[in-house]
């Protein structure tokens, strides 16, 4: 059923715990592959009846997935065309995310940077490795935090704390994370898999449609508020990446200096 998948590492359990590994280690950057793969799998994973909840994890230990590449950001300084075809897959994305039927959850075995943030806070649970940064730096490379960010953090921890993290980029500790109700729980490194696939195996031995359905239920207001949101945030991300700012901070970014903005 998923024969198409090149950039991702699928692990059915018996259970019907389908596991999706962001395997491009050792930061799992997102390129355009694994973008379209993993869109891919969380629309078609609906309508698989031998998979009961899905746990999303990073290859490696360094990171969840460090976000957007930064030498294809490089790349698509000069490529208009595929910088709006990038912003049309990333709203896709997200809609996938919002319209998934079945339980996600986000085993954060590292670091969860820009669109790994995302997909971590987008998901119905999260249980993150203590000591890694949850964080989403879009400013920091001259992005609007239109791919998600700007939607999901002010839900999980309010306007006036999100909007610190988003203006500055500042990453935020699990541990913090968790205190504060970004994520679920922080946990030692020799635990995450007890919990994630703990509650991953319980959820998937519970009464399926009733949990399904529970979680649409919780989702519904969330997702009528962002699906309505979705066009503009996108829209709003899509013009930053064709200032000035985005381009000397991606030059910067490469070339190890600190960039210099000029609001541009």
């Amino acid at each position: 059923m998923y024969d198409y998948v090149t950039a991702l590492k699928l692990d059915r359990r018996d259970n019907g715990v389908l596991v999706i590994t962001l395997d491009n280690p050792p930061t799992n950057p997102f390129e355009g592959a694994m973008h379209d793969d993993l869109r891919r799998v969380l629309t078609d994973v609906n309508a698989d009846p031998d998979v009961k909840v899905i746990v999303l994890t990073g290859g490696g230990e360094k990171a969840f997935s460090a976000g957007g590449d930064i030498h294809e950001m490089k790349r698509l300084l000069t490529d208009n065309h595929g910088t709006i075809h990038g912003f049309i897959e990333a709203r896709r994305m997200l809609e996938a995310l919002l319209r998934l039927e079945k339980p996600l959850i986000a085993r954060v075995n590292g670091h969860a940077i820009g669109l790994g943030a995302t997909l971590a806070l987008f998901s119905d649970l999260c249980y993150a490795v203590e000591g890694v940064k949850i964080g989403d730096p879009h400013v920091a490379v001259g992005y609007a935090a239109g791919d998600g960010g700007a939607l999901i953090w002010p839900q999980l921890i309010g306007y006036m704390r999100a909007r610190e993290y988003l203006l500055t980029g500042d990453p935020v500790l699990s541990q913090d994370a968790a205190a504060m109700g970004l994520i679920n729980r922080a946990v030692p490194r020799d635990q995450l898999d007890e919990v994630a696939f703990g509650m991953a195996d319980r959820l998937a031995a519970g009464a399926s449609v009733a949990i399904n359905l529970t979680k649409q239920a919780i989702n519904l207001p969330l997702r009528r508020q962002l699906e309505g949101m979705l066009d503009a945030s996108v829209w709003f991300e899509a013009i930053s990446s064709f200032s000035k700012d985005h381009e000397e901070a991606v030059n910067a970014f490469i070339e190890k200096r600190k960039p210099s903005f000029n609001g541009d």
